[in-house]
C-alpha cells in the first residue's frame, strides 16, 4: 500500500479525505493535525517522515482566519510559510510527492476576469501574503513531483466555511446582509479531493507545477447564499450589501475567480459547475 501523510487533518480538505479514504484501498493514510504533528518544527517533522517512509505528503494544514491573520501574523507565517518550507525540504530529501494547497487570495482582484496561473500575484492581506510566501518556498526548494493547487471559496460539512456560517446565522437572525461585490468560484471540497486522488498516480514532473482548481463558473457571496436559501427553501430575508458596508478592516480581492483549464486539460478532468455541485452537496447532506 502507498503510505500517505495528510497534514491539517481536521480542516476542510483533510476531513474530506478522511471521509473518502475507504474509496481508495490502495492508499494507507496517516492523518495528523497540529497536536499530533507540529510541521513548524523542522527536526520533529523530518524525523517523523523519515521513520515512516511516506511516498506522498498532502499538506492540508493552513492558518485560514483571514480576519485574525494580520494580528496573529507570526502564527500565520509559521503555518502558511515556514512549515511549508519544512515539508518541501523533507519531500526533496526523500523524493516524496508533495501536494500543497494555496488560495485565490494571492491575487488583488483588479483583473475582473478569471485568474490564470501566470497572472501576477499581489495579496491584499496577511493571509494571502503568508500563503504566497509558502508557494515561493516550494518553488525555491523545488521538490520533484510536487504540485501547488490554488483553490477558492471552499465549502464542505467540515471545519469553518461560508456555507456553515450561513446556516448558523439563519437560526440566530431574522435577516442576513451578504456582500454582493466580491466575486469568486465556490468549490466543493469533495470535488477537490476526488480530483486530487485521480491525478496523484499521474504526477510526473521534474519541477514544481502550479495549478488552479475550483468548480466552474463564478458568483458573488450574495448569489452563493441566495442559491443555498432557494434550494433549502429558507425564508430568512437576504440583503445584498457592498464591501464598504461589511464590518471588516481586512481588504479582500473584489474578483478572485480562478481559471482551471490547465489542470483540466492536462489530466483530462470533468469539473462541475459551482451551482450543479452545490445542489448535489445540499442533496447529499439532506440525505
Amino acid at each position: 500500500m502507498i503510505k500517505v501523510l495528510v497534514t491539517g487533518s481536521n480542516g476542510q480538505i483533510g476531513s474530506q479525505i478522511k471521509a473518502l479514504e475507504f474509496d481508495y484501498p490502495n492508499y494507507n493514510f496517516f492523518f495528523k493535525n497540529h497536536s499530533d504533528l507540529d510541521i513548524t518544527d523542522h527536526d520533529f517533522v523530518k524525523n517523523y517522515i523519515n521513520q515512516n517512509n511516506f511516498e506522498i505528503i498532502i499538506n492540508c494544514a493552513a492558518y485560514t482566519n483571514v480576519e485574525k491573520a494580520d494580528i496573529e501574523n507570526e502564527l500565520a507565517d509559521a503555518v502558511n510559510h515556514l512549515a511549508v518550507a519544512n515539508l518541501a525540504t523533507v519531500a526533496k530529501e526523500n523524493k516524496i510527492k508533495l501536494i500543497h494547497f494555496s488560495t485565490d487570495y494571492v491575487f488583488d482582484g483588479f483583473k475582473n476576469y478569471y485568474y490564470d496561473e501566470t497572472d501576477k500575484t499581489n495579496p491584499l492581506n496577511a493571509y494571502g501574503l503568508t500563503k504566497l510566501m509558502g508557494e515561493f518556498q516550494i518553488f525555491k526548494i523545488n521538490p520533484e513531483n510536487s504540485l501547488i493547487i490554488r483553490t477558492s471559496w471552499l465549502y464542505s460539512s467540515y471545519g469553518v466555511n461560508f456555507f456553515k456560517k450561513i446556516l448558523l446565522n439563519v437560526v440566530q437572525k431574522k435577516e442576513l446582509n451578504i456582500v454582493e461585490d466580491q466575486i469568486g468560484s465556490p468549490t466543493n471540497a469533495k470535488d477537490l479531493v476526488k480530483m486530487l486522488m485521480k491525478i496523484i498516480p499521474k504526477i510526473d514532473n521534474k519541477s514544481v507545477e502550479l495549478f488552479h482548481y475550483c468548480n466552474e463558473g463564478s458568483c458573488s457571496w450574495y448569489e452563493f447564499a441566495k442559491e443555498i436559501f432557494e434550494f433549502k427553501k429558507i425564508s430568512t430575508n437576504l440583503n445584498p450589501i457592498s464591501t464598504l458596508h461589511y464590518n471588516s478592516k481586512i481588504n479582500r480581492p473584489k474578483y478572485s475567480a480562478l481559471n482551471s483549464e490547465k489542470i483540466k486539460n492536462l489530466y483530462n478532468l470533468r469539473i462541475p459547475n459551482w451551482k450543479v455541485s452545490l445542489h448535489q452537496f445540499l442533496k447529499d447532506i439532506k440525505e
